[in-house]
């Protein structure tokens, strides 16, 4: 298929002082074996040199460009900027993280299964998180999952196949249609968003390593790791989700059980002594989720978790070894 044939895939990359790993990310999309495609750094007023290495890169391929804000973003603001600047004449997009990558043949195999399935609001892949290959867990003779399916084994069987965004491909309409594509309050709002094209479309997966996405310390997946912040973005997701892929005593149960979960987890930060960005974090959270904080039930699994110390001793100080290591 030569170039002119192919459809047009929109690369957008959103950047803030990402310089360290920048021309890694660049260089991988040039190294791309499907070649009809177009790239946008956004860049979020940089200040150590992210800038000018894009446009280094800009001056040598007219397939690239780079979009300065004018003033900073925060970050899930800044994805939906970036996302904007996709090309009216683009059928798909993605988004490239600048301290991440892709493989050679990320566009190409994802592209190809997309075409063969129009159905699909996205593609998703096995990806590289640092050592760990992840989104793994569908059949391998799978290249197709209905929306409603995957919805609901992603809360009921945590078939978890959406990664960061670095490991997607949406169909570009779709993310047309929904703006702002990211929701800013979340977090989490790429898993969001894949819930919210599940509801109107499905997913395709092609069964092979594709993209690589980095984990190190002080980036924002680290703090999410340490904060424990899945908790509120999950459940955000789930009321309002939940009600549209599950049966009403499936999203209840699930509920109870997700909150469940949060409280044990409020309960330990308060007896490893969390600091007040902890607390502001989660109360927000359970606020914005309409469901509230509860002294009474963090109390209550203060208590509980007290007792089960009492009873494993050795186990409560594995666990709070364990948490304080990856803190």
């Amino acid at each position: 298929m030569n170039r002119s044939s192919q459809p047009l895939v929109s690369i957008v990359t959103p950047v803030y002082n990402g310089a360290e790993y920048f021309e890694e990310c660049i260089e991988s999309i040039l190294a791309q074996t499907y070649q009809n495609w177009t790239y946008t750094v956004v860049d979020n007023c940089s200040t150590d040199g992210s800038a000018a290495i894009a446009q280094r890169y800009a001056a040598r391929d007219p397939r690239i460009r780079v979009v300065q804000n004018q003033s900073f973003l925060s970050v899930i603001p800044n994805h939906n900027a970036a996302l904007r600047q996709i090309s009216p004449d683009a059928k798909y997009c993605k988004v490239v993280f600048a301290d991440d990558w892709i493989f050679p043949e990320c566009l190409e195999k994802m592209v190809a299964v997309a075409e063969r399935h129009p159905t699909a609001g996205f593609v998703s892949a096995y990806c590289l998180e640092g050592r760990d290959v992840t989104c793994t867990g569908l059949p391998y003779s799978t290249t197709l999952i209905a929306g409603r399916e995957l919805g609901r084994r992603t809360f009921l069987n945590r078939l978890y196949l959406f990664g960061s965004a670095n490991c997607l491909l949406y169909r570009a309409d779709l993310v047309r249609t929904r703006q702002p594509f990211y929701n800013e309050s979340n977090i989490h709002a790429d898993t969001e968003a894949c819930f919210g094209l599940l509801r109107v479309s499905d997913c395709a997966f092609v069964h092979q390593v594709l993209t690589f996405t980095r984990t190190r310390e002080g980036s924002l997946t680290a703090m999410s790791q340490d904060l424990r912040t899945y908790l509120g973005g999950m459940l955000h997701v789930l009321i309002n989700y939940g009600p549209h892929f599950l049966t009403p005593d499936e999203y209840q149960a699930l509920l109870r059980q997700h909150l469940s979960e949060y409280y044990r987890f409020l309960a330990s930060s308060v007896l490893r002594g969390a600091d007040r960005k902890t607390w502001d974090y989660h109360q927000k959270q359970l606020s914005d989720a309409g469901v509230g904080f509860s002294r009474l039930r963090l109390a209550q699994a203060v208590v509980a978790n007290l007792g089960r110390a009492v009873l494993n001793p050795g186990e409560t100080i594995e666990k709070l070894f364990s948490t304080k290591r990856r803190v």
